[in-house]
């Protein structure tokens, strides 16, 4: 059978234009990525997950392709309340949420602040407590760093990094870093990231940490065991504090595992959204 292609759409919120992909029919899954991807992270995951839902995958402001505005607040509290005016302007009242990276912190933020719109809660290789930001990145926060790098040597650190977050190297070719490279591949991107780099603050995920203790979800962690950004300690800390939690193991992947282990993936998240044991 073949599936039907993803729809892309822009939809406006406080004025900024917001890229999303949606595909499928069903209960709806609001996909939600981290940094430095896009919605292309979920781009493997969505055909499966869209035979028996519907699928939404935002771009957060200040990623993909949506509206990059300099004085924007792109901090994952301001993208929680992104995300729940996106599914407010879609008619959403409630969906699954699946997130990775920092889109996790996004998730927990909501499912938290707004506990009624999430059905089903997915955290996959999550920045949480105080997990982030990785070393990598804390060097890029401080003020003018951009200035102090040429685009040609910010996207050769980049294209060195993206490879970083794989067990197999092979699953990063350079078509693939492209794809996730292409919103940075000019000075105004290159100074985006930087901000986004910025905004990368703990205080928010430790914050809320009492208040996963409380939260009514029931919780899917999916954690790499060779995630070398966010290590899989805390993938353990998470499942031990939120209380409808189970946390499974994906082998010989690292934290871009949906370029890894899309298939395993996409099984992992169909059993549980559908309530398939």
């Amino acid at each position: 059978m073949i599936m039907k292609q993803s729809k892309h759409h822009i939809i406006k919120i406080d004025g900024h234009s917001i890229a999303y992909a949606e595909q499928g029919e069903g209960s709806p899954v609001v996909l939600i990525h981290g940094i430095p991807t896009s919605n292309l992270l979920w781009r493997k995951v969505m055909p499966e997950l869209a035979k028996t839902h519907q699928v939404f995958a935002p771009d957060l402001l200040n990623y993909g392709k949506s509206d990059k505005p300099v004085e924007a607040n792109v901090s994952i509290e301001a993208q929680s309340r992104l995300i729940v005016k996106f599914m407010d302007e879609l008619g959403i009242k409630s969906a699954d949420i699946v997130a990775h990276d920092i889109g996790g912190g996004v998730a927990q933020l909501i499912a938290v602040n707004y506990p009624e719109r999430v059905r089903k809660l997915v955290l996959i290789d999550a920045v949480c407590f105080d997990s982030w930001p990785i070393p990598e990145f804390i060097p890029l926060q401080k003020t003018g760093a951009e200035e102090n790098m040429s685009l040609e040597a910010f996207l050769t650190m980049m294209r060195g990094f993206m490879p970083q977050g794989v067990y197999n190297k092979a699953a990063m070719t350079d078509e693939v870093v492209d794809l996730y490279l292409a919103p940075w591949s000019s000075e105004a991107g290159k100074k985006a990231l930087f901000r986004n780099f910025r905004r990368l603050n703990p205080e928010y995920t430790q914050a809320i940490a009492g208040d996963l203790r409380h939260l009514p979800h029931e919780t899917l962690i999916m954690w790499a065991e060779n995630d070398i950004f966010q290590k899989p300690a805390y993938a353990s800390q998470l499942q031990q504090t939120i209380p409808n939690a189970k946390l499974i193991w994906i082998k010989d992947a690292g934290h871009w595992l949906m370029e890894e282990k899309p298939e395993q993936i996409s099984g992992h998240l169909i059993a549980f959204l559908d309530g398939v044991n």
